[in-house]
């Protein structure tokens, strides 16, 4: 079975409207502000098999699975596998960026690091994931630059939680 969600995209978030199914968090903290944003932006329509997440998540656990096990190069497969079936699994993003790290595949990991970026731009971990790759490459700059970024997020994320005491 086939189900359309509506997807918003407003400065690079990503919104999706789960009919009332298990949410993940990067979007379920961001469900507030989704009804005024639906009702002034329709922009496309993303298509998902109904089992879609699950199969996505079952080959995000045997990758972790296989991380344990130290089976690493199974284990980027296994988390490639669950990012062709869910693209905006995040989880697994940085699941396959820290592998590719282990791997000492920083290009790669970089590439998948800037995805969750763009995906979701105030991904604390993201910019942290960033920093330490771009550091391991010896891009001293660069690796300040999402750094800085990332403490940023950080303090902004708990300034809203009330912990900015």
């Amino acid at each position: 079975m086939i189900t359309t969600k509506p997807i918003v995209r407003l400065s690079l978030r990503l919104a999706v409207k789960h009919e009332g199914k298990h949410l993940p968090r990067h979007i379920k903290s961001r469900l507030p502000a989704f009804p005024v944003i639906e009702s002034k932006i329709r922009v496309g329509i993303f298509c998902m098999d109904a089992n879609a997440r699950e199969k996505a998540e079952d080959h995000y656990y045997a990758a972790l699975d296989l991380m344990a096990e130290g089976h690493l190069e199974r284990a980027v497969a296994e988390y490639q596998e669950s990012i062709a079936v869910d693209p905006t699994f995040t989880e697994a993003m940085h699941g396959l960026a820290r592998a590719l790290q282990d791997l000492q595949r920083y290009d790669e990991a970089i590439s998948v690091a800037q995805q969750i970026a763009t995906i979701d731009p105030e991904d604390v971990l993201a910019h942290t994931s960033l920093s330490v790759l771009y550091q391991k490459k010896g891009m001293i700059p660069e690796a300040e630059a999402e750094g800085a970024k990332a403490r940023v997020l950080g303090w902004k994320q708990q300034l809203k939680k009330g912990g900015g005491s």
